[in-house]
């Protein structure tokens, strides 16, 4: 984004007496060749009577030439400009194919222009042993120069030098130190003793202070400051003139704006001429200020603007808690790497190899931050259709009471460290934790890989191929097998307990039914706890089954027990009855043993009746909890309780545990019940990103620090909130940043209370557009996975009508609806194309459904939101959405009729006009309602989210370009590796085309030759369409033979004159042909890719006879040039 900096230098000298001055010759305007606009420029000169030339020197560099006829007691010079701070890639250049490589020689023609900048001074021994110790070998030419530049600024250290001229090569290095002047001319020396051409360049620096502090190194300068400073530059054949400074050991960005290049120091001197001999006073005065800062991601509201947020925050809590609403506010936000734009895992994949490291770390700053003694569980999540392997889940549990759930923080291992643990520590550990619950220690037994299924599939393997060389094509299958012929098939893999809670209280263990007496697992990746051979144990009646049934979340819960009471129980060990000593458990013995069991459980079972047959089958134990080592560190498998006070106090016991054996651990398996008395966040893989689960919030306060604080974690955590296109768009993360709201309880949701709420909140939606398509992501359109009801199903919202008739009258306080009718009425309307309820822009899957207590939280998700790229801009929307609901609470929101947008939707509702002039609406409307927002306070999110591409001038109308938005389609299915596969159609591209100042019976603009459908705006002059184009050819895309539009030509056309006045070009690529093979790093290079796109110039030459628009009935905003 654009920053305007006004600077100011001010250059006096006084005299003792009237003097005489010879001409001055002043080099303070900008070079011509400054690639930092320069919006305004003045030169002042006193004494007034003086004679002005302004000119140029053999190096195009401007002078004015100053002539004084009279004699003066002083001669102050004063420059005043005005600069656009826009990024500049430096690197956005193309030497010649014989240049990419140094060294090289320029060729002869080259030789004779350049032939003053290869002027060498002898050589001198130090600067002949810098010159040795440069390295000749052929490498890229720009790595060379980066390289050799940061060679030059660690050797000259930096000091501030008050004397006139310029050290030699020599002396420099004699001292070691030097000003921005010697270190330039030492690396423009070493340049042309190199063979290369190089200058002296003197001019202004400006730096700003950065908006985000470096995580790697300096964060720069830490207040705004300019001053003259000297770098140096050197021509490469096809690039031009390189400018690189080292003093920072930089190539030369936007901040540097050349005065005058020359080959010798002395020709770029600020200003030179003589005075008659006197006594003199100087004075140098430098200074800068921002005049104009165009909204930006990075900083994006200034101190008093979000005083008036978070003032505005407190007001709507105040109102939220007057009109008892409890709503709580929590959301999924996601992260990528900060270090790795084009790994898989931060673009398509869920897992990868550097993904769970970043999550652990954010985890383990979020579980300090809220939860030091909350239970650190590391779970299994998700598991999709096609994925190998489930996602993992890093858990963090903790009471809403305060009580802890784990006391000693240092008994949580780190999966990062090898702590030397083995799989016999995990059967001790097992034998004392069953002690502790006064269990028989003989129940635990060890569980192995299954070896008849590993020797068959080494048999499988081909005859040529080794299991310890494997050289299949699956990776993951190589990896499995490696490691399990590397360990051995008769190693153990890991201890199981049998263990449930029993019905009298306390815990009960017991024999499992094993085949031929040893634990097989079941083959996989899992842990153990999730690959046991249940399926072996006696077969029971489904009615007989021990399920575990979840809680009601509905119902009333007891506080639970202090958590010194339950630790206290296991303080000493309960299993004094079965001796000190552990019975040794070796397999050939438990297996006679197991052996001689079923046996005799099988000669009872005969002679019993059939019902006593089921009771003793349902009396089998079939949960335990199980201890696996993996890399050195203990996991405990937790098995699933049916209460959270069973599943605390096992916990208890396993910490109890761990601290008598001096143990770190982590848990795993089975999370706690869901219980209203527990809170938790969780940080999950999807693909491409990171999310987190964050707790929900009840008031604002705690919405602003959690939010802060997550931003802030995850950044120190390497991870970040922007990713780019190979262009330079900014996207956000591409994984959302969904939203979700309810209540502290199950039935204290405000939208079970009141189901009008979320009628109010989806009909406002519906009739506001910009509220869809302001905040969301670059995928949307009716194959999204966050569409709206109306996009490409119009009968939806007819349905949707007769949905909200069956709600009782808005504000009523008769009859309510019962819960569940909330959800059946709504659950088979919000939904998208294919009926997936989840994947809807209002999800209320969680909200009351009657499939299972999973499902009856009473939460609302809203889907439709990216990623912010900072905090506070996250608050904003979370402010609005505050504030909305806490008007609907008070004045419910129920048109008679719902808008049938139609083909309007995905016309201009895409242009960032219109959007804004409809979220202008919405900000209206609430500030009528007594909400204090202000439109400013979204500009930054306009910015993110319509990025300007450029803006030109002809004759007082103006004509900008801006991003538009583009419907993603989903194509049919294609055949893939093991299925059928299919692509989202990304290819088109829209741009908004906005004039203002244009009288639209005499201009046409028009684009590659057509003439667009310009639709006033309703003020004068101003006008606006939309141009639909393909920007890239992929392989599965609609229309495939039609080709890329590039570049885009746009003209001001009088159709009086019959011919262009001026325009402008957007190129789809970049320019010069320049195809990147990565991403962006950071939101500069983004943003330099981006504005290289638009030249400001480039209109068509000669005649033009446009032809009339044409009639586009469905979409009359837009021309799309696939039609042509």
């Amino acid at each position: 984004m654009s920053i305007h900096v006004a600077l100011n230098h001010l250059t006096h000298y006084r005299y003792d007496r009237p003097i005489t001055l010879s001409p001055q010759v002043v080099r303070l305007r900008p070079a011509p060749h400054s690639r930092t606009p320069i919006l305004s420029y003045s030169l002042k000169i006193t004494p007034a009577q003086h004679f002005i030339n302004w000119q140029q020197d053999p190096q195009a560099n401007y002078l004015a030439r100053l002539v004084f006829p009279e004699k003066t007691r002083e001669f102050c010079v004063e420059v005043d400009l005005v600069a656009s701070m826009s990024v500049i890639n430096p690197f956005d250049f193309f030497p010649e194919p014989y240049a990419t490589t140094f060294p090289f020689t320029y060729e002869e023609w080259q030789q004779e222009e350049l032939e003053p900048y290869l002027h060498c001074l002898p050589a001198t021994p130090l600067f002949r042993e810098l010159l040795a110790s440069v390295p000749r070998a052929p490498r890229a030419s720009v790595d060379f120069l980066v390289d050799l530049n940061r060679q030059i600024q660690g050797a000259v250290s930096y000091v501030i030098r008050l004397e006139p001229g310029v050290q030699t090569p020599e002396e420099t290095l004699t001292l070691g130190r030097g000003s921005c002047r010697d270190s330039a001319w030492l690396l423009v020396q070493l340049l042309r003793h190199l063979g290369l051409a190089a200058r002296f360049v003197s001019g202004y620096l400006i730096q700003l202070v950065p908006d985000v502090k470096s995580l790697d190194g300096p964060s720069g300068t830490d207040h705004d400051f300019t001053d003259l400073h000297a770098w140096c530059e050197v021509y490469l054949p096809g690039a031009g003139w390189i400018g690189l400074d080292p003093t920072s050991g930089l190539f030369a960005g936007e901040g540097h704006i050349p005065l005058a290049c020359s080959p010798q120091p002395s020709s770029a001197a600020p200003i030179t001429g003589f005075t008659e001999e006197c006594e003199c006073r100087f004075e140098h005065h430098m200074r800068i200020e921002r005049c104009w800062e165009a909204p930006r991601v990075t900083l994006p509201y200034s101190d008093g603007q979000w005083l008036e947020i978070e003032k505005l925050g407190h007001q709507i809590d105040a109102e939220l808690e007057s009109g008892d609403v409890r709503l709580t506010m929590g959301g999924e936000p996601t992260f990528v790497s900060i270090d790795d734009h084009d790994g898989a895992e931060w673009n398509t994949d869920a897992l990868g190899p550097t993904k769970r490291i970043r999550a652990a770390e954010v985890y383990h700053r979020l579980r300090e931050k809220y939860a030091p003694h909350g239970l650190q569980h590391f779970g299994q999540g998700k598991w999709y259709p096609g994925e190998q392997l489930p996602r993992w889940s890093l858990n963090c549990f903790w009471r809403r009471d305060g009580q802890p759930v784990w006391n000693n923080a240092a008994l949580c291992a780190d999966e990062s460290r090898d702590y030397g643990a083995d799989a016999a520590l995990g059967g001790r550990f097992l034998d004392a934790l069953a002690q502790r619950l006064a269990l028989d220690p003989q129940h635990v037994f060890p569980a192995y890989e299954d070896i008849y299924y590993y020797l068959w599939r080494e048999h499988r393997l081909p005859v040529n191929v080794d299991p310890f060389d494997s050289r299949l094509d699956d990776a993951l299958e190589r990896e499995r097998l490696l490691q399990i012929f590397r360990q051995g098939l008769d190693e153990v893999v890991g201890h199981v307990l049998p263990l449930r809670r029993a019905d009298g209280g306390g815990w009960q263990s017991g024999p499992w039914f094993l085949r031929g007496g040893r634990c097989y697992l079941i083959p996989g990746d899992s842990p153990v706890g999730y690959r046991l051979p249940l399926d072996s144990q006696p077969w029971v009646a489904k009615e007989d089954y021990p399920y575990i049934h979840a809680p009601d979340p509905t119902q009333t819960f007891p506080p639970l027990r202090p958590h010194a009471e339950i630790r206290a129980q296991f303080a000493v060990s309960h299993s004094e009855s079965l001796g000190a000593e552990r019975a040794a458990i070796s397999s050939e013995r438990f297996a006679e043993r197991e052996l001689q069991r079923v046996s005799e459980a099988l000669e009872h079972a005969a002679a019993e009746r059939d019902l006593a047959r089921a009771a003793a089958a349902a009396a089998v134990i079939r949960t335990s909890i199980s201890a696996q080592a993996r890399a050195g560190v203990l996991y405990l498998f937790m098995p699933p309780t049916e209460t959270l006070d069973d599943y605390l106090e096992l916990v208890a016991a396993v910490e109890s545990t761990a601290e008598a054996l001096a143990t770190p651990i982590i848990i795993e398996g089975y999370e706690p019940p869901s219980d209203p008395r527990l809170t938790s966040f969780r940080v999950t893989p999807d693909p491409g990103v990171i999310e987190v689960n964050i707790q929900p919030s009840a008031s604002w306060p705690e919405l602003v620090e959690r939010t802060t604080h997550l931003y802030e974690a995850a950044h120190l955590s390497r991870l970040c909130t922007e990713k780019f296109m190979l262009d330079g768009r900014h996207t956000g993360t591409g994984g959302g940043n969904h939203f979700v709201f309810g209540g502290a309880h199950v039935l204290d949701s405000p939208f079970l209370r009141r189901p009008d709420l979320l009628r109010s909140l989806i009909s406002y939606w519906h009739n506001h557009p910009s509220l869809s398509y302001l905040f969301s992501g670059l995928f949307i359109g009716p194959t999204s996975q966050s569409p709206r009801v109306d996009e490409a199903r119009n009968d939806s919202v007819y349905e949707l009508e007769i949905a909200f008739s069956q709600f009782p009258a808005a504000g009523s306080d008769g009859e309510c609806v019962t819960p569940w009718i909330v959800d059946r009425v709504l659950r088979n309307l919000l939904i998208d194309s294919t009926g997936n309820t989840h994947r809807a822009e209002f999800c209320i899957d969680k909200l009351y459904s009657p499939d299972g207590p999973n499902g009856r939280l009473g939460l609302l998700e809203m889907r439709a939101f990216e990623m912010p790229p900072h905090a506070r801009m996250s608050l904003a929307q979370q402010l609005l959405l505050r504030a909305l609901i806490a008007r609907f609470w008070r004045s419910p929101y129920a048109p008679e009729r719902l808008v049938r947008w139609g083909t309007e939707l995905h016309d201009r509702f895409l242009l960032p006009h219109f959007v804004q002039q409809d979220f202008a609406d919405v900000l209206s409307e609430l500030r009528a309602a007594g909400y204090a927002l202000q439109d400013e306070w979204f500009a930054p999110h306009f910015e993110f989210r319509f990025p300007l591409h450029g803006r030109v001038h002809a004759l007082g109308i103006e004509l900008e370009l801006r991003h538009a938005l583009e419907p993603w389609n989903v194509m049919g299915e294609e055949g893939g590796t093991g299925g059928t596969v299919r692509y989202v159609d990304s290819s088109l591209e829209r741009l908004q085309v906005k004039v203002t100042g244009m009288a639209g019976e005499r201009y046409v603009v028009s684009c590659n030759g057509q003439a667009l459908p310009m639709r006033s705006t309703g003020k004068v002059g101003e006008f606006v369409a939309g141009v639909r184009y393909r920007a890239w050819n992929p392989p599965s895309a609609l229309h495939p033979t039609i080709g890329v539009h590039a570049p885009l030509t746009f003209d001001l056309v009088d159709t009086w004159m019959k011919r262009s006045l001026g325009g402008c070009q957007y190129h789809v690529e970049h320019p010069g042909g320049r195809n990147p093979d990565r991403y962006p790093v950071n939101a500069n290079e983004a943003e330099g890719r981006r504005l290289a796109r638009f030249i400001p110039f480039g209109h068509t030459p000669g005649a033009i006879d446009l032809s009339p628009v044409a009639a586009n009935v469905g979409f009359p905003f837009t021309l799309d040039l696939r039609r042509s």
